[in-house]
């Protein structure tokens, strides 16, 4: 690209600082002296004066203390007066690396480059260049990262990042010394970076024949010469545009804003869809075992994913923030996974006290983008899916994205199958650059073999893992759909305020024409299992939410402020249609006979059962900066809670055998938050917080009334360190959780509950992601956990909860090697260590600890991707809890995926 600098005589330079100082502001008398000595400077600068030209050079960017070459950017250097108002944030859309005949340029994309303010220093052999008022965002709105790794001689590395919620950072790393910078702007492209090779450095920066004046002079290590570059070589560019590598600097679920994780005073941890795609992830949980204090918990049938978080199982998740129940979950159509430990009823309402986990799709792209995938494997596993997005108009105001797949499953497990279809269209309609409106759906439907599992008992460790103890013509018409709709609209009245609803609707149906067969109690034989024939057991869940968010920046003095006032509304019904289920034959279990099972006729259960909840929230949440190193987080939210249960006992006819029930109660917890964060270095960050959790419960006292919601409590304290910066972050926390009034059995009447149960989780943990070198990535986590029964009417004090891991942790790394020949080739490999945990309350055996090891293989060229993935390399036998059921792990297998992407 031909780039003209556009230079200024320092006359007129003079009368610009002059006439720029004199509006700002008055001269005081302590400036003056600052201002002549750069005026002084100024005169003895010989400046040439050429036309403008489209590109204007902003300033030369390389010298360790540049001279001003603006009245602006004497202002921008200046120290910002107190209560200066805040200017725009300018958005920068894309990052682009061209080379040139003096080495690379760098380009940000926005069309607001004039308004950009950027400051530069010298750090070892780093160029750093901040721009205090802008961020980088792809038109999705997500965040990404730009890295370049030996581009040219004598440039180690450049790289483009947030460095805070409203800073770009630009780094370029010399080999030995301060690379040469140059900085234009150019209205059709935005602000261009030149970094010369170091080539042309040694030619540029020769001293001149004649002795220069004190302001032309260069620091000694910039008049070096330097290694010259071979022309014949290619420049190799290592990029990482929408995809952020391992680490994820930034996460909204904690904080409902995009915040920066190291300003997060709460353990945070972020799965992004390199980490899935590397791990050769089928099953979404599986990318779950890379989080620290995080456990695989089984659903019913093994329908879908549902996990224990600190000791506590949650079942209900979130989806781009919005609650869900039970999904099943594409993760193709994934953006991240976002892992918030700890209480987050502050901002989502009720849930667990152990955590949360957000599930954060793909957003549509303002540029054409096809991609697709085909994976084959073990056990008759293949795969197909596409990844397509683009503008739908000429202008890019209407945008779409679809990701779709397909999946057909055997399974280690004698008789078990399963066929899963989900699609997912996303549009995009931007009425202005600050206004845009997202319609999302979601459609799954899953049609497997209902398999709960083996019962807890020893024995069943005794058993091939491939024992099936059902009926293979009885258990083969589970099905489970699923309906998701998101509309949200998202506006921009200024940079300082912003407005963001959205409304949710979530419809589920299980079971549809269903008949299975469930395993029971052992026989006193010790091998003759009992089981149950359910008929018609379908149900029904669906849910409504609402949601809107006022985000308003402003200062009080020194103090910055984002605040967030928001309130949601929440509708939720679950129905369990009239079922009957018959004592079926029972089966030998080290010798099982298959065949229609025969009924009994005797009923064992039949109902009709309903839940209803109305839940109104308003919440108000303050992210204070009281010192740039110092920063505070203030939450609370009401809730407003009114639950009905309906029941209704049927006969085997499915006909009333007494009249409707119904229980109702009403609830208004408070829930508070509060966090401090202090970074005493630039890359670290101590924290501490306070958070309440609370749920509504299920069980009654003996006059009829409703128990009290269960109270979560939590003291965390914690480390949050780059490693190395922007690359590698680890996070280190302490915790303390205690949840009262859990349902125990009263004392004066069994049949019914009182809320004076407790139960408390302990632990630490550590986490750690991100690139150790170039092409060379790491995920890992180590956990000790300590979950039990601290007050109960029937369990014994001091058992351990259920599944629950005394400690744990995970360890994978992938290379990729980065040139030459071999360069696209790349290797993976892990392993995953999971403690023994109990298998039932009160405890009285435990389900044995193992540990995982998988590995990877892949190969990319161009826009082509083939790879290869082991897991459980060594068959290790292993299992994992639904809470009753146990589930013994998949032994070596094998999947091979094609993928491109253009």
């Amino acid at each position: 690209m031909n780039k003209q600098i556009c230079k200024f005589s320092y006359r007129r330079e003079w009368l610009l600082i002059v006439f720029t100082v004199l509006l700002v502001q008055p001269a005081k008398a302590q400036d003056i002296p600052k201002l002549n000595n750069r005026l002084s400077a100024l005169a003895k600068t010989s400046i040439q004066v050429k036309p403008p030209q489209v590109n204007k050079k902003i300033r030369q960017l390389s010298e360790l203390e540049p001279f001003v070459t603006s009245a602006k950017m004497l202002l921008v250097q200046s120290p910002t007066p107190p209560n200066t108002p805040q200017t725009e944030v300018v958005q920068v859309t894309a990052v682009k690396a061209n080379p040139t005949d003096k080495g690379v340029e760098v380009i940000l994309q926005t069309s607001k480059g004039e308004q950009l303010q950027i400051t530069n220093r010298s750090a070892g052999n780093n160029f750093i260049a901040d721009i205090p008022n802008a961020q980088l965002r792809l038109p999705s709105g997500d965040t990404f990262t730009f890295r370049s790794t030996k581009p040219i001689a004598g440039v180690t590395e450049i790289t483009v990042t947030n460095f805070d919620a409203n800073t770009i950072r630009v780094t370029v790393t010399g080999e030995g010394s301060v690379p040469t910078v140059e900085l234009f702007d150019s209205p059709n492209e935005g602000i261009i970076f030149s970094v010369a090779t170091a080539t042309s450095q040694a030619r540029t920066q020769q001293p001149p024949q004649t002795q220069p004046t004190p302001s032309q002079q260069k620091p000694e290590s910039q008049t070096q010469p330097k290694p010259s570059i071979n022309s014949d070589q290619p420049i190799e560019l290592v990029v990482t545009g929408e995809q952020d590598g391992y680490r994820v600097p930034d996460a909204t679920t904690a904080t409902k804003t995009n915040t920066p994780v190291r300003d997060i005073p709460q353990s945070i941890q972020v799965i992004p869809q390199q980490v899935i795609k590397d791990q050769g992830i089928t099953r979404i949980s599986d990318a779950l075992r890379n989080v620290s204090g995080v456990t695989k918990e089984g659903s019913y049938g093994d329908a879908t994913d549902v996990y224990r978080i600190r000791g506590f199982v949650t079942y209900d998740t979130l989806r781009n923030g919005f609650r869900i129940q039970d999904p099943v979950i594409n993760p193709a159509s994934l953006e991240r996974i976002e892992v918030l430990k700890g209480p987050a009823s502050v901002l989502y309402g009720q849930f667990e006290p152990g955590g949360i986990v957000n599930y954060v799709t793909k957003q549509p792209l303002d540029y054409p983008y096809y991609s697709g995938e085909f994976t084959v494997g073990s056990y008759d596993y293949y795969r197909p899916s596409i990844d397509i997005s683009g503008p739908l108009t000429a202008d890019k105001k209407l945008l779409y994205r679809l990701n779709t797949a397909y999946e057909s499953a055997g399974n280690f497990v004698d008789f078990v199958n399963s066929q899963t279809f989900s699609i997912a269209p996303v549009l995009t309609y931007k009425f202005s650059e600050n206004t845009k409106l997202t319609f999302e759906y979601e459609y799954s439907k899953l049609e497997r073999v209902f398999n709960d599992g083996l019962p807890p008992l020893p024995i069943v460790f005794q058993l091939p893992i491939n024992r099936f103890l059902l009926e293979p013509d009885i258990n083969d018409g589970f099905t489970e759909e699923s309906n998701n709709i998101n509309l949200t609209l998202d506006h921009r009245f200024s940079e300082n305020l912003q407005l963001r609803t959205g409304f949710a609707a979530y419809f589920q149906n299980f079971g549809i024409g269903s008949q299975y067969l469930r395993p029971g109690d052992l026989g006193v034989d010790g091998r003759t299992l009992s089981r149950g024939l359910i008929t018609d057991g379908s149900g029904d869940y669906l849910s409504y939410n609402l949601q809107t968010d006022l985000i308003g920046k402003f200062n009080t003095g020194s103090i910055k402020h984002q605040v967030l006032l928001g309130f949601d509304w929440s509708y939720y019904d679950y129905k369990t249609a009239p079922y009957t289920s018959y004592v079926a034959t029972p089966i030998d279990i080290f010798n099982p006979v298959y065949g229609s099972p025969q009924p009994k006729t005797e009923l064992e259960f039949s109902n009709n059962y309903t839940t209803k909840r109305d839940t109104f929230g308003i919440y108000l949440q303050d992210q204070i900066v009281l010192l740039p190193n110092l920063k505070l987080l203030l939450g609370g939210r009401v809730d407003f809670i009114n639950q009905r249960i309906l029941t209704q006992d049927l006969d085997g006819q499915g006909n009333p055998i007494n009249d409707q029930k119904t229980d109702a109660s009403y609830n208004t917890p408070f829930t508070p938050r509060v966090g401090v964060v202090y970074q005493p270095i630039e890359p670290i960050s101590l924290y501490f917080s306070y958070s309440e959790s609370f749920n509504p419960s299920t069980s009654r006292t003996a006059d009829g009334s409703a128990l009290p919601p269960e109270l979560g409590t939590q003291y965390e304290v914690g480390v949050k360190a780059e490693l190395i910066k922007d690359r590698l972050s680890a996070t280190f926390a302490a915790y303390d959780i205690t949840k009262e009034n859990v349902a125990t059995t009263d004392p004066n009447n069994t049949d019914f509950s009182i809320a004076a149960g407790e139960v408390k989780s302990r632990g630490l943990e550590f986490d750690i992601s991100g690139q150790i070198l170039p092409g060379w990535n790491v995920i890992a986590s180590l956990f000790h956990n300590d979950a039990f029964v601290s007050k109960d009417n029937t369990l014994p004090v001091g058992d351990s909860l259920v599944n629950a891991p005394g400690i744990g942790g995970s360890l994978w790394t992938s290379y990729e090697i980065q040139n030459g020949d071999w360069k696209g080739l790349g290797f993976g490999g892990g392993v995953f260590y999971t403690g023994d945990r109990e298998a039932e309350l009160p405890n009285t055996f435990k389900i044995p600890s193992y540990v995982r090891a998988d590995a990877s293989i892949f190969y990319k060229r161009d826009h082509w991707r083939v790879g290869l993935n082991f897991k459980n390399l060594t068959s290790t036998r292993y299992y994992d809890s639904q809470g009753y059921f146990l589930r013994p792990g998949a032994p070596l297998t094998v999947l091979g995926t094609v993928s491109f992407e253009f």
